[in-house]
């Protein structure tokens, strides 16, 4: 981690913010339908166990903010990790999960019998979905989304609670992959990824953790007493 997040000298301007970007956890149609932004789709009882595994692996990180998509399901995977600390959940409507439009709710099996299924997954720079978002509209306000939070938050550590393909969509960027290639990301429920995001050149930020399923979190964690990274 750069020196902006880990310095022991307080008086020293931050020049890093991490931007922890998690996946909610598995819901009763995950991998099956497409559900967009329609309400209604909570978390099923293995998303709740995986909700509670994230709060355990965050609890050695000293996180100054909370924030999530508007989706029931995004609020519900948060919920236990602000659940034992004095923060309460803020709510981002620049994490929400892509407008799938006229897609939305479709089973995925269906989906991918249309021809313009293939520029979904191999041009996704040139789709935008029928009456929804196009991929180009979803990156460009999620990665401003994160620079906004990343600013407020200067030099301290925040987690962000959204979705696959924005998050997918997100590293991306940050590690300088085009879109059109953003569908060879890998991006599981529940899991953790981090933007290193450098507040003085932000075209210097960069991906610190991708895809984390397991363990924890001990790169980004701090000393309290101390105020430095261990």
């Amino acid at each position: 981690m750069n020196q902006g997040v880990r310095s022991a000298n307080a008086s020293q301007k931050p020049t890093t913010s991490v931007v922890l970007l998690i996946r909610h956890g598995q819901t009763p149609t995950t991998g099956q339908v497409l559900p967009g932004r329609a309400p209604g789709l909570h978390l099923a009882d293995r998303g709740e166990e995986q909700a509670r595994d994230v709060a355990k692996r965050l609890e050695g990180v000293t996180l100054s903010a909370v924030y999530s998509s508007p989706m029931e399901r995004a609020q519900e995977t948060a919920a236990p990790t602000i659940a034992e600390r004095d923060l309460q959940l803020q709510i981002e409507p620049g994490l929400v999960e892509c407008d799938f439009g006229a897609w939305t709710g479709e089973k995925l099996s269906e989906l991918n019998k249309l021809p313009e299924w293939k520029d979904v997954q191999h041009s996704p720079s040139t789709f935008r979905f029928p009456d929804g978002e196009s991929f180009v509209e979803m990156q460009d306000r999620m990665v401003e989304t994160i620079t906004t939070i990343a600013t407020r938050h200067s030099g301290e550590i925040v987690a962000a609670f959204s979705h696959a393909d924005t998050i997918k969509a997100a590293v991306a960027h940050f590690v300088g992959t085009p879109l059109d290639s953003f569908q060879k990301i890998h991006i599981d429920t529940a899991s953790i990824s981090a933007v290193e995001f450098n507040l003085e050149h932000p075209e210097n930020s960069r991906m610190v953790l991708t895809n984390s399923r397991t363990g924890q979190l001990d790169y980004f964690a701090k000393d309290s007493s101390s105020g430095t990274s261990s």
